[in-house]
């Protein structure tokens, strides 16, 4: 009954029952996150972190659920057959549009532990939001730009080092930080302005990556290469809310990371940079390479 409501009314359905939710687990979470800010206790911090990913992982949930009761989206899956919430990954993704990370967190909620992203130093003092992803462990990172470092040669190394010391949480608890390696949604504009060498993406950037691999190298050892293609052109976060998306394709790559890029001296080692920009321009050659071929089996046009 619910999927054959107009496309516009599901939209609004789904926006008023992702906030009733939202607002409903919210102040559980929060109030958990501030006992965990407020109580030093290592075994009470660790109820607490816990529990708010229990949390995060129902709010996830129902906004699964929630699609599939409303909407009618044909997923092919490929490739989580072996994922396992006991390992650490490192997941990037083609960015198109916002209704990517629902797909992604539709395709692998449950499979992968909860996924998170680097967050920069200064949100943490968002109101009440930074409270929620410090206590979930979003890792926060401290950039330093080049003119800082030249101005104060003291701060060389300080953002890795201290990044590190955030990141220590995550060597006996499985983690999955997620990045999109093109850093913004590709449109055509985009992609002729950079001139990308790829057909269907943009130019990766390695730097942020080789940051997260510098900081988490002890623990991070598989990337997990997802790659999305909507066979409708249709394929808004709106699009999604709505229904209009009928079909969505993910394909699920698993890479062992070359243990020489883990924890490496990215910024500093001229090879070790160069030969992680190749790796990462062959995985993304491969990644154009795939969503060709799945255009080809979906009869899409190859514009």
């Amino acid at each position: 009954m619910l999927k054959s409501l107009p496309a516009t009314l599901k939209g609004c359905l789904a926006v008023t029952l992702i906030i009733l939710v939202t607002l409903t687990l919210l102040p559980i979470l929060l109030l958990f996150a501030f006992i965990k800010l407020l109580v030093p206790v290592t075994v009470i911090r660790k109820y607490c972190t816990v529990i708010v990913n229990w949390i995060a992982y129902i709010w996830l949930g129902f906004n699964n659920l929630l699609a599939d009761t409303l909407h009618h989206i044909e997923w092919q899956i490929e490739g989580h057959e072996s994922l396992s919430r006991s390992n650490w990954y490192l997941v990037t993704c083609n960015h198109q549009s916002w209704a990517d990370i629902p797909a992604i967190q539709h395709a692998l909620n449950s499979r992968i532990p909860l996924m998170k992203f680097f967050l920069k130093q200064q949100l943490i003092w968002v109101p009440l939001l930074g409270v929620a992803w410090w206590a979930l462990d979003f890792p926060f990172m401290r950039r330093f730009t080049r003119e800082q470092v030249a101005k104060n040669p003291a701060l060389k190394g300080k953002d890795l080092e201290t990044t590190r010391r955030a990141c220590e949480k995550f060597e006996h608890t499985p983690v999955t930080v997620f990045n999109f390696m093109e850093g913004t949604r590709f449109t055509p504009a985009k992609h002729k302005q950079q001139n990308s060498p790829y057909r269907h993406l943009l130019k990766p950037r390695a730097g942020g990556t080789a940051f997260v691999l510098s900081a988490m190298g002890d623990i991070l050892h598989q990337l997990l290469d997802v790659t999305i293609v909507y066979p409708k052109k249709k394929h808004s976060f709106w699009d999604y809310l709505c229904g209009r998306i009928h079909r969505i394709v993910i394909h699920i790559r698993t890479i062992d990371i070359p243990p020489r890029f883990l924890g490496m001296d990215y910024q500093n080692d001229v090879n070790i940079r160069e030969e992680f920009q190749q790796w990462i321009s062959d995985i993304w050659s491969q990644k154009d390479q795939r969503i060709m071929q799945i255009m080809q089996s979906e009869n899409m046009p190859d514009a």
